[in-house]
């Protein structure tokens, strides 16, 4: 059983996934930029505002972190588990997660961040 609260268990949570999401849109604005597209700045410009979004999250997540005096960092790592150490309040707590599972909720926030953040204005 975990001793941290949901809030806090987000942050840390987002503090794993959004790298991952700033890193594929980094490949992606790569990809794009050797793109046959007889048009590449709209998509180029869709994956730039949509990364400056999350690297804006990403500091307000990492500031709270620090602030509150929380560590989270990648211990091991094999085909189907990662393992992340998390010290929170003086605990530390490892938590294994399903590599499919880290997957499916990067896609996730890639859809999110990409399209449907802007139905939500």
């Amino acid at each position: 059983m975990t001793r941290i609260p949901e809030h806090d268990r987000n942050m840390i949570e987002k503090a794993i996934y959004l790298p991952m999401v700033i890193t594929i849109f980094n490949l992606d604005l790569a990809v794009i930029e050797k793109s046959s597209f007889k048009l590449k700045k709209p998509y180029q410009e869709l994956v730039e505002e949509a990364l400056r979004i999350v690297q804006q999250e990403l500091t307000v997540v990492r500031s709270f972190l620090r602030k509150e005096n929380i560590k989270v960092s990648e211990m091991k790592r094999d085909k189907d588990f990662t393992m992340y150490s998390f010290i929170y309040k003086g605990f530390e707590e490892h938590h294994n997660y399903f590599n499919p599972r880290l997957r499916n909720k990067t896609e996730e926030l890639l859809a999110y961040y990409l399209v449907k953040r802007l139905y939500e204005q």
